[in-house]
């Protein structure tokens, strides 16, 4: 069963609202990241963990944050704060050239969102995160989809 066009592009619609929602909070989380010291962090995730880890000193998360908190350094939060403003920014101004449908956003967001898949492919390769199989899925049916739209823009555009 093939679903009608409408319905696709609705789809398409929805999974680059989702990205730019996604976007928009990278650039949130960057710029609180950047604002917040090193110190204030570390402590809040010792405050955070601290109670877990008495009851259950074994326990995988809280575990494995205060063990990252204790390595947490400035540079550290200076590359997640210009990782995370940066490829939100990327996926802001990409979100926004396909909402108003400009042609260079769809083979640009096709190689963007490559780049993403293949780091996440590599990423996983060390953290086995469940979380990153199910961003990359995500990530390539929203490939699907923009590949799917940019063939009828272009369609639409050459038949003008």
């Amino acid at each position: 069963m093939r679903l009608d066009e409408h319905r696709i592009h609705r789809l398409f619609q929805l999974s680059v609202l989702l990205k730019g929602a996604h976007a928009l909070v990278e650039c949130a989380g960057g710029v609180l990241l950047a604002v917040v010291s090193t110190q204030t962090i570390v402590g809040w995730v010792i405050w955070l963990t601290q109670d877990e880890l008495s009851e259950d000193p074994h326990d995988f998360v809280a575990a494995h944050l205060s063990a990252m908190a204790q390595h947490f350094t400035v540079s550290s939060k200076n590359f997640y704060t210009f990782y995370l403003v940066s490829h939100g920014l990327v996926k802001v101004v990409l979100v926004v050239g396909l909402l108003m449908e400009k042609l260079w956003a769809y083979p640009a967001s096709l190689a963007v969102l490559g780049v993403f898949i293949l780091y996440q492919v590599y990423r996983f390769s060390y953290t086995h995160s469940p979380g990153l199989v199910a961003l990359t899925l995500f990530d390539i049916l929203v490939i699907a989809l923009i590949w799917h739209e940019y063939r009828l823009v272009r369609r639409h555009l050459a038949g003008r």
